[in-house]
């Protein structure tokens, strides 16, 4: 089966998961975790990502990531994985693959789902049966972004800083977004939409990334798009921005 492009779309945020080989674990002891999150930040940096969520799971890791240059995404995890799995093999005395093919990613439309989606992964551990609470689970963002705690991996999103004018109000207002669980819907468009590398978000705005890329990228459909003579603007401040792409490999 042929491989999806990528989206490559600039100042777009876009929802990965990497997975162990297997659904078989990738962490194993803390030092594991701490390791792959210093990764993560000095890949952040090089190749301008910016992480607005994450969450490190025993066999998997999901990332909300907003790219700042054509390839960042793809460089970025090329750059962790390949740091991590010579230091698993070294450290474990290991050979062989580690993680699941090449990670997948789902586009994200900002205005409706970025928010969700920060839910989605900050939530992991407690629909695992892992944790109670989310605070109470040590390899995510959520106590940075609903605490204050300190993670120079993180940038805040303009959605998430919209939520207050000062970063208290900001963190009081997505704590409370965490007093109810996702829905069961919420939760299956998601992973239908990140297990299909499609995009998250309504079905006007997967019609008008249909419409620039040629290609599906909405669940129950097949086949390309049909032309459309008008679409409307993607963002009326990043139109331009958002028009500028490249897919990638």
């Amino acid at each position: 089966m042929a491989r999806k492009p990528r989206f490559n779309m600039l100042g777009n945020p876009q929802h990965v998961i990497q997975r162990g080989n297997n659904r078989q674990a990738t962490f194993f002891a803390e030092a594991d975790y701490r390791l792959y999150l210093d990764c993560l930040a000095e890949a952040a940096r090089k190749y301008d990502c910016a992480i607005h969520a994450y969450v490190l799971m025993t066999n998997h890791v999901h990332l909300l990531v907003t790219p700042g240059q054509v390839e960042s995404i793809a460089r970025l995890m090329q750059s962790v994985g390949r740091r991590y799995v010579q230091y698993i093999n070294y450290s474990y005395k290991r050979s062989g693959t580690l993680w699941e093919g090449r990670y997948k990613a789902s586009l994200i439309q900002s205005e409706q789902y970025l928010l969700t989606c920060m839910r989605y992964i900050e939530l992991n551990p407690v629909r695992a049966g892992m944790m109670e609470r989310p605070e109470d689970y040590q390899w995510s963002s959520y106590r940075a972004n609903a605490h204050g705690t300190k993670d120079e991996l993180l940038t805040p999103h303009a959605e998430y800083e919209a939520l207050g004018t000062t970063p208290e109000q900001q963190r009081e207002a997505y704590r409370e977004l965490f007093k109810a669980q996702l829905n069961p819907e919420t939760l299956t468009e998601v992973r239908t939409a990140l297990n299909g590398e499609l995009v998250t978000g309504t079905g006007r705005f997967q019609a008008e990334i249909e419409t620039m890329l040629g290609r599906r990228v909405q669940a129950g459909r097949r086949g390309r798009p049909r032309k459309q003579v008008e679409t409307t603007n993607l963002s009326q401040e990043k139109n331009k921005e958002q028009r500028t792409f490249m897919e990638g490999i």
